[in-house]
């Protein structure tokens, strides 16, 4: 069966094709319904990020004992095309960017290693190196602030990092929760440097000790019971108190605790941000989406839980910044109604030539019939409703009736020639079987390279190329297997 007599096929086997775009329609409405709704596409950008920090270190010495470094161990792996540092005080980033086509995952992998070999060089007061890549979930989809009738900024910081971001980061699609404004908790040892004196220890000696012990870490495997299992040495200190019971070695097998030679406190941080609102400061917090997850669906079951936590704890009150994603549900809904918009002008237009309201009625079956089945195709290739998806599909909006429109024209003449409806149907779809697939393809020839394309800027329009020609491709097989 060639492609010129498969609509004289259809037309003898009605059944099948039915039965097809039944299943291909539902299918599609039910991809429709769990798709989510995104401002833009996940995008990886060919980017990889390191960032090292340590508190208090002054840039040019960062420079040296850190970024040098760093930069030295990445700079002979493959794929690099440019390194950027930037050193603050207190911190070293370091940017990577990769040629076009370097796998990302990869390229992390061979950063993260490359660290890790230089991890024993770097000093030894610096937080753990973080590696990571850039994407399009980078950014911040929603800030709130919380505001506190009878708490403190560092009764607020805590509960909003204690039990607020907790509560947030289960959600489902939720990455990160980040405070602005308010302090850090910090656990305070204030040594008595006559004390020290006393039993011969230095600053730098209890620094070192508390560093070794004050510590989790793998303890090999034990078997127990006939099983084998891991065993961890737990040696971080809960709290205050804990911490100034640890043992001090003072040398000639004596050890004193820390609480004996030092003031042990649990308190916060020097503040070094600050947030207002209304001209009061307030503690705020932004929030980020995974990969993957919707931008609205994320915003949603965070203000859910937001007001949850309202009702167990009245003395919080959490106020809306600013919501990114509100742009995404407009964009959504404006898309929406630019494809009914265009379905609907393109039957009009479509009427006005053929004056028929059954060659018009079988002409605007094709839109929806040709629409919802490529939101199937959409959410198998990993779409989500973004601003290039939605924006193809109201640009073909009213290209998909010209395949249908074309058969029923070229059926009607055969029918005015005297012809069975029927009869005009087989012989008018063979007559312009070419064609069509000829006037479809052009349109695929020219969108599919678009959704092909490499680099950053293919993966924008991937959303936008493909999902133009399989709507497109399915605007084709309504108009060889249903329209005749």
């Amino acid at each position: 069966m060639s492609f010129r007599n498969i609509s004289a096929w259809a037309i003898r086997n009605p059944v099948p094709p039915i039965v097809l775009f039944v299943f291909l329609t539902v299918a599609g409405f039910f991809s429709f319904a769990t798709m989510d709704v995104n401002n833009d596409p996940d995008i990886d950008f060919p980017i990889v990020w390191i960032s090292v920090s340590q508190p208090g270190a002054a840039p040019s010495e960062l420079e040296t004992q850190i970024t040098q470094k760093v930069e030295a161990a990445v700079r002979s792996l493959q794929g690099i095309d440019q390194i950027d540092s930037t050193v603050s005080e207190g911190n070293a980033q370091t940017v990577v960017q990769l040629d076009i086509g370097t796998p990302i995952d990869r390229a992390v992998e061979d950063v993260r290693s490359a660290i890790q070999q230089i991890r024993g060089s770097l000093p030894d007061g610096i937080l753990e190196p973080q590696v990571g890549r850039a994407n399009t979930t980078d950014n911040d989809i929603a800030s709130f602030t919380a505001v506190a009738t009878d708490m403190t900024v560092e009764q607020l910081s805590w509960y909003i990092d204690n039990t607020v971001s907790k509560e947030l980061l289960a959600v489902s699609g939720m990455s990160a929760v980040n405070r602005n404004g308010g302090v850090d908790r910090e656990i305070r040892v204030i040594l008595d440097p006559a004390k020290l004196q006393g039993v011969g220890l230095t600053a730098s000696q209890v620094n070192q000790q508390l560093r070794s012990v004050n510590l989790n870490a793998a303890g090999g495997r034990a078997e127990i019971s006939g099983f084998e299992q891991s065993v961890r040495v737990i040696g971080n200190a809960k709290n205050a108190y804990t911490l100034g019971q640890t043992l001090i070695s003072t040398g000639n097998g004596r050890t004193i605790r820390l609480a004996d030679i030092a003031k042990v406190e649990d308190s916060f941080a020097e503040q070094r941000s600050l947030a207002k609102y209304n001209g009061r400061q307030v503690v705020s917090f932004d929030i980020q989406r995974a990969k993957g997850a919707s931008d609205v669906t994320v915003f949603e079951d965070a203000e859910k839980k937001l007001k949850k936590l309202e009702e167990t704890n009245p003395k919080v009150k959490f106020e809306l910044l600013d919501n990114n994603s509100k742009y995404a549900k407009q964009q959504y809904h404006s898309a929406m109604e630019a494809m009914i918009e265009g379905a609907v002008l393109a039957v009009i237009v479509v009427f006005l030539f053929l004056r028929d309201w059954r060659a018009t009625f079988i002409s605007a079956l094709a839109i929806p019939l040709s629409a919802i089945p490529a939101f199937f195709f959409m959410d198998m290739l990993g779409f989500t409703l973004n601003q290039m998806t939605l924006l193809a599909l109201s640009l073909v909006a009213g290209v998909l009736v010209d395949d249908a429109i074309v058969e029923i024209e070229n059926i009607v003449r055969h029918m005015r020639m005297g012809k069975s409806a029927y009869q005009a149907s087989i012989d008018a779809a063979d007559e312009i079987g070419v064609a069509v697939l000829a006037t479809t393809m052009s349109i695929v020839a020219v969108f599919l390279p678009v959704g092909l394309m490499p680099g950053v800027s293919g993966q924008f329009f991937k959303n936008f190329g493909l999902t133009v020609v399989a709507a497109v491709l399915m605007s084709l097989a309504v108009a060889r297997l249903l329209t005749p």
